[in-house]
């Protein structure tokens, strides 16, 4: 259905900020939820950011990290701040076409992935 890219990873200190970009092909997502995930080396895949008609977030990132769309662009984005060694993983956004999961944090749900995107904070 609807083809997702991610970009804008890449290396930064601790502290530092990152913005990434998803941006989505095919189909257009601006009824959908959308979703950022990251995966560290040897952990599940786990929620960060998600939006729909609202926007929510992983309690660890509440803070720090900001997601939004440009649905003109059908594009996608979180912007990361203040970013902590702990955030370093491989960033996939994610889209799913159920419109009743306004606010769900579950991998399951999200139909469509991107390849991936790599972020490493250093210490």
């Amino acid at each position: 259905q609807v083809q997702l890219v991610e970009s804008g990873g890449g290396l930064v200190q601790a502290g530092g900020s990152l913005r990434l970009s998803c941006a989505a092909s095919g189909r257009t997502f601006s009824a959908y939820t959308i979703g950022w995930f990251r995966q560290a080396p040897g952990k599940e895949r786990e929620f960060v950011a998600g939006i729909s008609w609202t926007t929510y977030y992983a309690d660890s990132v509440k803070a720090r990290f900001t997601i939004s769309r440009d649905n003109a662009k059908n594009t996608m984005y979180l912007q990361m701040n203040s970013l902590k060694p702990e955030d370093t993983a491989v960033y996939y956004c994610a889209a799913t076409d159920r419109r009743g999961l306004v606010a769900t944090r579950q991998r399951t749900d999200f139909g469509s992935w991107g390849q991936g995107t790599q972020v490493t904070v250093s210490s």
